[in-house]
């Protein structure tokens, strides 16, 4: 492994109830509050009645912005930034998903800034601050809660861009399970994607000697996939949406890849697609990253996939090449996903030859190569868009 150093100062209060420690930790930071949330979800099953009353309890002079879409935009992250600069914001909570955290992150940055966010997220200027927030997560997917990163799209110009900064770490995290049981069963699939997606962006990286690293990564990976099948049979079962919660936190927190550079081709296809048709973030990483395995195993890398087939799938390597037995753990990763109901191919969203070449364009706009493991250009995109139709 390389040398690191690990820091990460959000503070996480998990677990049912936790609720009840939000003006305590909202206080510290000021009572001008401004609450970020999507499309309504959170009025419906109680949980805005409940994060209201419990900021009422230090009289906080409450603002609201709501109507964060699924993929945010760079649109309402604008809306977000002038509240906070109008009324003098001093705090910002994120009520909702990673898509409305990724939004608060970006709306607590702009706040302190002249600059457009836009010229952020494209990394043209660089930030120097921002405003603390928090999150009270309610779906279990992005982990968001715990990491610097945030994914903003500009539907203007159809692009979709991750981002982050030393600034964008939430103050405090709140995850009670119970916050996740009115999330649907589509949005649960596509939360479950997105974490397995997360650890196997780690697990495909090619520092040495990463045994601790690895075991973390396959750990995870097996406790989703004998976690998920439970929890989509009983949505409301509190231990299995609190291990989904955790597994989506420790996904995307940094401990996993402590030491080494995991991938990250597919998250870079998946926004390619995303920015051009607005897809589900979990859905386009179903379609799309059993095709860039495909696309990338070969024999020098074939160990590492084999290692993964055995240990997560556990699929039987005696008698069989590296190469075979990376193979059937592909398979077995896209059998798995295809049991539980997710995208298969970018035709389940209506997406067809018509528009790979601007999609793959997109994937080479901040460089000519992309991802970790393997690099890829242009015609790598095009030909891994093809396979997924």
């Amino acid at each position: 492994m390389e040398k690191f150093t690990y820091h990460n100062p959000t503070k996480l209060l998990f677990g049912r109830g936790q609720l009840k420690l939000l003006p305590e930790e909202v206080q510290q930071y000021g009572k001008k509050v401004l609450i970020v949330y999507g499309g309504g979800s959170i009025k419906r099953n109680g949980i805005y009645d409940n994060v209201i009353a419990k900021l009422d309890e230090i009289d906080a002079e409450v603002f609201e912005l709501s109507g964060v879409e699924p993929n945010p935009r760079i649109t309402t992250v604008r809306k977000g930034v002038e509240i906070c600069k109008n009324e003098g914001i001093e705090f910002v909570l994120a009520v909702g998903g990673g898509s409305t955290i990724d939004c608060t992150k970006a709306i607590a940055t702009g706040a302190k800034t002249d600059a457009d966010m836009w010229d952020i997220v494209t990394k043209k200027v660089q930030a120097n601050d921002a405003l603390p927030f928090g999150t009270v997560l309610t779906h279990a997917a992005t982990g968001s809660e715990m990491n610097r990163g945030s994914v903003i799209t500009n539907w203007e110009t159809n692009e979709k861009h991750g981002w982050g900064s030393p600034y964008t770490s939430p103050a405090f995290s709140i995850l009670d399970p119970a916050h996740t049981f009115s999330v649907p069963r589509d949005q649960t699939v596509y939360g479950i994607v997105d974490i397995m997606s997360h650890v196997l962006e780690h697990y495909f990286h090619q520092a040495p000697n990463t045994p601790i690293q690895d075991r973390f990564c396959e750990s995870i990976l097996k406790t989703v996939i004998e976690t998920a099948p439970k929890l989509l049979d009983d949505m409301d079962n509190f231990e299995y949406r609190e291990t989904m919660m955790l597994s989506g936190t420790l996904a995307l927190n940094d401990m996993l890849n402590m030491g080494f550079r995991g991938d990250w081709a597919t998250h870079n296809l998946e926004h390619a697609v995303s920015a051009v048709h607005d897809i589900p973030h979990g859905g386009g990483l179903a379609i799309l990253f059993p095709n860039w395995m495909k696309h990338v195993l070969d024999n020098d890398n074939a160990a590492r996939f084999k290692q993964l087939a055995v240990r997560v799938f556990d699929v039987d390597a005696d008698g069989k090449s590296d190469l075979i037995a990376a193979e059937e753990g592909i398979t077995k990763l896209r059998d798995f996903w295809d049991s539980i109901e997710a995208p298969s191919t970018l035709a389940d969203y209506s997406i067809d030859e018509s528009s790979i070449v601007e999609m793959a364009d997109k994937t080479v706009i901040a460089r000519a190569e992309y991802g970790n493991f393997k690099k890829l250009t242009k015609q790598d995109s095009v030909e891994i868009f093809t396979a997924s139709l």
